[in-house]
């Protein structure tokens, strides 16, 4: 059975985004799907582990593809025309402490533009051209991540990283934008989870659970673990053990995806697409909840094509 979360699908010819995002908004994909949340306490039901199928994916950096840069609204925007997604983003900041949203220290790989990105102001960034994953130039440009918070509103859950963003920063835009129903932190230590989870208790975070030792420690902590998605790894444990512990308390686990299986899929797919959906789905068998990938609209369709979402999974969603 699909878990009944808030999810439905909206045709993207309406799409409803503000004026800053729509120049770059991808308006052409058929449908959009979108994860809707109504409340801080509706997204952490909505990851609560309960043995059901959560058919959604995590898209690193958006999910670059041809013609669509990572960290862009419009891929975005193509990649929930395809799939359920959470969208993992990397914020960084500016030479005049503004927050955009892009991955490198440095320019040149993805944008037209050269040197460190905090040597430049938000007005120079904004002057640039992004580039696709294959480095060829697109018309889209760097957005803010306050920009990207008020697009994502009604449409779908944001993973933001910390890369050079200090933890009360990243904390204070979702306060800012009353975006905890939406936005998660990724947090890199549990100093900083209990350091966020202080600071404001609705915030969800994505936290490195990769043993053990560290679920000890996430007990002795009082965190709840309503409050966290484990992050067991990019080379996904084969301790089961590891799984069952941390979804006996009530969390799902997300593995990455793009370290290993997502690096040969164009080719497997076409030479052997079975073998390679099932080794995507053994890791599901093994108790992944989430894959986080580079390639969220192929490996969603593979593994949730079919899969129907039941009605009242849809009427029971308000209007973004």
């Amino acid at each position: 059975m699909l878990k009944c979360i808030r999810l439905f699908v909206f045709s993207s010819l309406c799409l409803q985004v503000c004026a800053s995002a729509m120049a770059q908004a991808d308006v052409a994909a058929s449908s959009s799907h979108f994860v809707t949340p109504a409340s801080p306490a509706a997204m952490r039901d909505l990851f609560r582990y309960d043995g059901e199928t959560l058919p959604i994916v995590s898209a690193h950096r958006g999910g670059s593809a041809k013609g669509y840069p990572e960290n862009c609204i419009a891929t975005f925007e193509h990649t929930l025309g395809s799939t359920y997604s959470m969208l993992e983003i990397d914020p960084r900041l500016t030479k005049d402490g503004e927050v955009v949203v892009h991955h490198d220290a440095t320019l040149e790989r993805t944008t037209t533009g050269s040197g460190k990105l905090t040597d430049k102001t938000l007005a120079e960034l904004k002057q640039l051209r992004l580039k696709d994953s294959d480095g060829n130039l697109t018309d889209y440009v760097m957005p803010t991540l306050d920009e990207v918070i008020e697009w994502a509103r009604g449409k779908t859950i944001l993973v933001l990283d910390q890369k050079d963003v200090p933890l009360e920063l990243r904390i204070r835009k979702i306060r800012e934008h009353k975006a905890e129903s939406y936005v998660m932190l990724i947090v890199g230590s549990l100093k900083d989870a209990l350091a966020c989870y202080r600071d404001n208790p609705e915030v969800m975070m994505e936290f490195m659970v990769p043993d053990h030792e560290r679920i000890a420690a996430m007990d002795a902590s009082g965190i709840p673990w309503a409050n966290v998605i484990a992050f067991v790894g990019h080379t996904p444990p084969t301790d089961k053990s590891l799984y069952q512990a941390i979804h006996d308390r009530g969390a799902c686990c997300m593995i990455g995806t793009s370290r290993n299986l997502d690096k040969d899929f164009p080719v497997r797919f076409e030479s052997n697409p079975s073998q390679l959906e099932s080794e995507y789905r053994e890791l599901l068998q093994r108790g992944a909840d989430i894959i986080e990938t580079d390639l969220p609209r192929e490996v969603g369709k593979m593994l949730f094509k079919g899969s129907s979402i039941p009605e009242q999974m849809k009427s029971t969603v308000a209007n973004p």
